[in-house]
């Protein structure tokens, strides 16, 4: 399921578990035509949620608010939240529909459009190439990624993901996720080496 390099994902490749979504993310680039600038970048980390049966998931249990009823949509559905009502985090919903489950964007590679990126991000202190994008809250900033996203299917947004190079099994590493003190000792954080 990898098309040339360059072509937006389909839906279908969201129709699959999280934890298969996440790890096949890596190496893909998200491309941003937000503020009306290119950013761009290539996927290099990424976190599944499992969603109802996850305690670390926002739907955990079912759990419906205002705020995450995204979750709850269509796989390929941004879901965007305000993290410590600091920084925005975009997650892409997987399937079962209507499980809650989700994948959060850790972190990029910036590819192409680094000085619309850098100016995003200088407000915020000491700003290296290397580290743009190497958290979710930065990625979002550097690419203009706000709630305006929330609830959109990805391939009629701003936001989209593209085939990039394919990521072998040798390419990365699985973890625990980041920043969580539930279901903490689970591997469903994928990191490129």
């Amino acid at each position: 399921m990898s098309p040339a390099a360059g072509q937006v994902m389909p839906i279908e490749f969201f129709e699959r578990t999280a934890p298969e979504v996440a790890r096949d993310l890596l190496g893909a680039v998200l491309v941003s035509h937000c503020g009306g600038e290119r950013t761009a970048g290539r996927i290099v980390e990424t976190e599944a949620y499992l969603g109802l049966d996850d305690p670390a998931s926002h739907a955990y249990r079912g759990r419906r608010y205002a705020g995450n009823e995204s979750l709850y949509a269509l796989p390929g559905t941004w879901y965007v939240y305000r993290s410590y009502g600091i920084h925005w985090c975009a997650n892409l919903v997987t399937a079962p529909v209507g499980s809650g489950s989700a994948v959060l964007i850790r972190a990029l590679a910036p590819t192409s459009g680094l000085d619309a990126m850098r100016l995003r991000r200088r407000p915020r202190g000491s700003i290296t190439d290397g580290n743009l994008c190497d958290g979710p809250g930065k990625l979002c900033q550097a690419l203009g990624i706000t709630s305006g996203l929330d609830g959109m299917l990805m391939t009629e947004a701003e936001v989209s993901v593209e085939w990039g190079p394919t990521t072998t099994a040798e390419q990365f590493e699985t973890t625990r996720r980041v920043g969580i003190t539930k279901a903490a000792d689970l591997l469903l954080r994928f990191v490129v080496c």
